[in-house]
């Protein structure tokens, strides 16, 4: 009996001092952090009274250091005008797109330089569509070409 006792306290003095290495030892993949993100929050309101607008689109498309896209997300305004996103990482560059009911879309770049970032944008409502079949004034004229006049005698829709 007092052998067997022997033997097994034997085994542990060797087996922990083994079982005490093997914890220390890394092994696997090294753990990287994520990079620090930007939040970003986006107010959208009305351009001539200044009232918030509801349930506009938001559109981020953030763009890494390298160019390269990240492909797109989309929030909903909330009834105070404002959307967030909280996952751009800093430094990157995000495309902003907002899309709303009865105004012009806007977009714009930006620079996630900071770890918060806030952006008003004061919605316009739709403007003049152009049309070739009007009058314009050279300023408006995008190329040096005229575009060719319709004849009098070809139908054109109305």
């Amino acid at each position: 009996m007092l052998r067997r006792v022997a033997v097994s306290s034997l085994g542990l003095f060797i087996a922990v001092p083994l079982l005490l290495s093997a914890q220390t030892e890394k092994r696997g993949r090294k753990y990287t952090p994520p990079p620090p993100t930007c939040k970003i929050t986006v107010i959208v309101t009305k351009g001539s009274t200044g009232k918030p607008v509801e349930n506009a689109g938001v559109v981020f498309h953030p763009i890494d250091k390298d160019g390269k896209d990240g492909g797109n997300m989309e929030l909903k305004t909330n009834e105070e005008g404002k959307a967030e996103l909280d996952v751009i990482p800093v430094g990157d560059t995000v495309r902003l797109q907002i899309i709303a009911h009865g105004f012009q879309t806007y977009g714009a770049d930006y620079v996630a330089d900071t770890t918060t970032k806030e952006i008003a944008v004061k919605m316009l409502p739709p403007g003049h569509q152009y049309s070739i079949y009007e009058k314009h004034n050279d300023s408006q004229r995008g190329g040096e070409d005229e575009a060719p006049k319709p004849s009098d005698d070809s139908a054109q829709p109305h």
